[in-house]
């Protein structure tokens, strides 16, 4: 075993196996970050009734509060990952903890609404900057079964974030109170963010000068990525605010810029190393892995988002106890994402099959309690499905991204969580707008009647589920035969 010590005492032997005796720790730092900026998605949902009332913000100004922080989150995910990879992933964890950290602080202390969209983008500028380290870092510090414990873990961070953001937020609100509650949703990050600085320059290990590579930053695959998600994602992220047929334009340029984008790098990759290695998407794992967290993604935060629309305005629920409501899927899917991230590797994508039949199941039964109790009670009906739900979330979203960046080489992560999370920020745009529009319109055509737009909402997040599912299936019958194969060339 080799011994060393840090300034300030901290020990960095290492052990036999060469695994870093800081890695728990570090990881630990590495979620609370994580959970951190993906909680932001889910938590203003619940607060933009206070920010209207505390700011008197228009709804387009509202509606930037929320969008603007996905589609700025969703843009820099992958040149932040790449960036990791190649220069050390602390400093880049570090600087977008800090820069998340004073964003939240502009945010509380915000005046008017201009000020607080402007700072939520920037919010969202850190996010992107923070999440692809975290799984970077993971598949650099962890091996083996411990690897997939880890991803587990992110995995529970993931979905409790998500889930947990309405309750959370209905919470801060609630003690806050009504015209200035919304200030506690972003100051909360203030100390949080301070502290988990402090402790990653304490656990995370930096990356020494001789280690860092040296390759361009590819910067014309970095704008013609950047261009192409503004353009898919900014129609999708405005939803309502954006009427008439001219807003499918944007995405279909934007399909047109990433194939060109998918050009350039076959050509670049040929000469030099690309941000986006386009060989990820040979392996089958990651491919199938990426697709299913996209369609995934595409119908699990659209609950939370029409959950929330329907209790509040429909059923004028307080923000506490719509967030409240949330709980049961939020407590299931951490129970089984601690659980599903270390045996992934014994029952590997049949796993992921399971989770998204307990999905699909809890959904539909949430639906029938809902068209048979549609009132005030109704957040009692949907509690046992709703943490039916949330027990299959837990054993698709660690496993699967176990799965997806199994096979990823380390020098690569970054660059390949960013990709992955990417398609689950395009995933979780499309399925807010689709499934939102149809709410929207479920309420318009019925008169008011939230109980029938949320069942209709239902429906559609259960198709992606049941899209989601059929993918994993593919994958599985895939793996399947080719295990066949290689047993009769014996």
């Amino acid at each position: 075993m080799s011994t060393g010590a840090r300034p300030g005492g901290t020990s960095t032997a290492r052990r036999s196996d060469g695994a870093d005796p800081r890695r728990w720790k570090a990881l630990t730092v590495c979620l609370v970050a994580g959970f951190m900026t993906l909680l932001d998605v889910s938590i203003v949902n619940v607060a933009l009734p206070s920010i209207r009332a505390g700011l008197h913000a228009p709804q387009s100004d509202l509606q930037w509060v929320v969008s603007g922080y996905a589609l700025t989150f969703g843009l820099v995910l992958v040149p932040a990952g790449r960036f990791g990879d190649m220069r050390g992933r602390r400093n880049a964890f570090v600087f977008g903890v800090a820069l998340f950290t004073l964003a939240s602080a502009a945010a509380g202390v915000a005046q008017n609404s201009t000020w607080l969209v402007v700072a939520r983008l920037v919010q969202g500028v850190a996010g992107g900057v923070i999440n692809p380290q975290v799984s970077g870092l993971i598949q650099q510090l962890f091996r083996g079964a411990e690897r997939g414990r880890a991803f587990g873990l992110l995995g529970a961070t993931i979905g409790i974030s998500t889930a947990i953001g309405p309750l959370l937020g209905g919470l801060l609100i609630h003690l806050g109170g009504g015209q200035e509650g919304w200030r506690l949703v972003f100051y909360v990050n203030v100390p949080i963010g301070i502290l988990a600085v402090v402790l990653a320059y304490r656990y995370i290990p930096h990356r020494t000068r001789e280690e860092r590579r040296r390759e361009s930053m590819d910067p014309v695959g970095v704008l013609l990525l950047a261009a192409g998600v503004v353009l898919v994602l900014l129609p999708l992220v405005e939803g309502q605010e954006w009427q008439g047929g001219g807003k499918w334009l944007p995405p279909a340029a934007g399909v047109v810029v990433i194939a060109a984008f998918a050009g350039w790098e076959h050509l670049y990759g040929r000469r030099r190393d690309p941000v986006v290695n386009l060989s990820l998407f040979s392996r089958r794992s990651y491919a199938l892995g990426a697709l299913i967290a996209a369609l995934y993604f595409a119908g699990f935060t659209a609950i939370f988002f029409v959950l929330t629309l329907y209790l509040q305005d429909g059923l004028h629920y307080s923000a506490l106890a719509a967030g409240l409501a949330s709980t049961p899927f939020a407590a299931g899917s951490a129970a089984t994402s601690v659980l599903g991230g270390p045996v992934v590797t014994r029952f590997g994508r049949p796993l992921v099959v399971l989770g998204l039949v307990l999905v699909s199941v809890g959904l539909a039964a949430t639906e029938l309690a809902v068209r048979l109790v549609p009132g005030p009670q109704v957040a009692w009906a949907i509690a046992v499905p709703l943490l039916v739900a949330g027990l299959g979330s837990g054993l698709v979203i660690s496993p699967n991204q176990t799965l997806t960046l199994s096979e990823v080489p380390v020098a690569e992560a970054g660059t390949a969580g960013g990709v992955l999370q990417t398609g689950q920020r395009i995933g979780t745009a499309v399925g807010i707008a689709g499934i939102g529009s149809v709410f929207f319109a479920g309420v318009a055509s019925s008169h008011g009647d939230y109980a029938l737009a949320f069942r209709h909402a239902l429906l559609v997040t259960i198709g992606f589920v049941l899209v989601a599912l059929a993918v994993a299936l593919a994958d599985v019958a895939a793996d399947r035969r080719a295990r066949r194969n290689r047993a009769a060339a014996r």
